[in-house]
């Protein structure tokens, strides 16, 4: 193998490792940060704590746009005091009030920050795609508890209150939505 071939296949290699680290960092970051809680992400749950504190602290809401998201969006309450480890339920409020559907997605994040593996979401909106038709208004739930641990961080223990943001943005709508017929019925 002449000089020129080894340098071409070294560059080749450096390449495909380059672009394969590019394409997994985003999945391993998000896996890092569910994992660590780091940055306020939350946790994911499939059902309710077992343990329930005799401690509460209380969940703020607090809903955002994207500059260019043209939805309403807001909690429609602004807090709510439960017990460590109680199941809580809490609902947001969508509205489009423009003449064409929207589609949007929610980024999410807890603060402050230590508490973001403490803060356990068992079902979300945000988990999925959230497609809006013209004047449509929905209300969306989200399903969470405050993880019973967080008394044991020294970081976390005694924070008095947990802030749960989402910001909505704007997302192209799925070929297989685009088709549907936008005269449909729409729920106010």
């Amino acid at each position: 193998m002449s000089a020129n071939s080894k340098v071409v296949t070294r560059l080749l290699g450096v390449i495909v490792v380059m672009s394969a680290l590019a394409w997994g960092s985003v999945p391993f970051y998000d896996w890092f940060c569910r994992v660590t809680g780091f940055g306020g992400t939350t946790q994911v749950a499939s059902g309710d704590s077992e343990v329930i504190l005799d401690q509460t602290i209380r969940v703020r809401f607090d809903a955002s746009l994207a500059h260019d998201m043209p939805w309403e969006f807001r909690a429609m309450q602004p807090h709510m005091d439960i017990r460590i480890g109680e199941t809580g339920l809490a609902f947001y409020e969508a509205y489009n009030p423009t003449d064409k559907p929207v589609a949007g997605t929610a980024s999410f994040n807890v603060a402050p920050f230590s508490t973001g593996g403490y803060f356990v979401k068992i079902a979300c909106f945000c988990f999925e795609l959230q497609v809006l038709q013209p004047g449509e208004r929905v209300q969306m739930p989200v399903s969470f508890f405050v993880d019973p641990a967080i008394v044991d961080d020294p970081d976390a223990n005694g924070t008095p209150a947990i802030t749960l943001s989402y910001t909505f943005h704007v997302t192209d709508i799925p070929q297989d939505l685009a088709a549907l017929d936008a005269s449909a019925p729409v729920a106010n």
